[in-house]
């Protein structure tokens, strides 16, 4: 995971520094990661681009394969049917409550494609 380094002062960070367990470090000033400019993951910044065609659907690449019937939520996966959230090695996580299991299916990767069509505006 990530990791939050700081100089304490009775228990309170006087400075510190959050960097995310693929090395993006957080800045609370200019941040422009995930801004909805620039939408490349930390890998692509770091390693360029793929050609057109090969598009990375994660930060990790290639992404992990995700169980039949469930979604990518970030820390695991989520089984809408049992409502479960389980780590990437299996293990239970956590049960999801209502507001959580409409974010996971409105957001999140999914196991399947689905085929969309266009619905033009009225």
């Amino acid at each position: 995971g990530g990791r939050y380094r700081a100089v304490w002062h009775r228990g309170v960070p006087t400075q510190g520094k959050y960097t995310f367990a693929d090395g993006l470090e957080y800045k609370d000033k200019k941040w422009h990661y995930c801004d909805g400019y620039d939408r490349r993951f930390y890998t692509e910044i770091c390693s360029g681009l793929k050609p057109a065609g090969i598009s990375q659907l994660t930060n990790l690449d290639p992404p992990r394969k995700i169980p039949k019937g469930c979604y990518d939520c970030g820390d695991g996966y989520y089984n809408p049917e049992t409502r479960v959230v389980v780590d990437y090695k299996l293990r239970f996580l956590r049960n999801a409550d209502d507001d959580e299991h409409k974010w996971i299916i409105r957001t999140c990767r999914k196991a399947w494609d689905e085929t969309t069509e266009h619905k033009p505006k009225p």
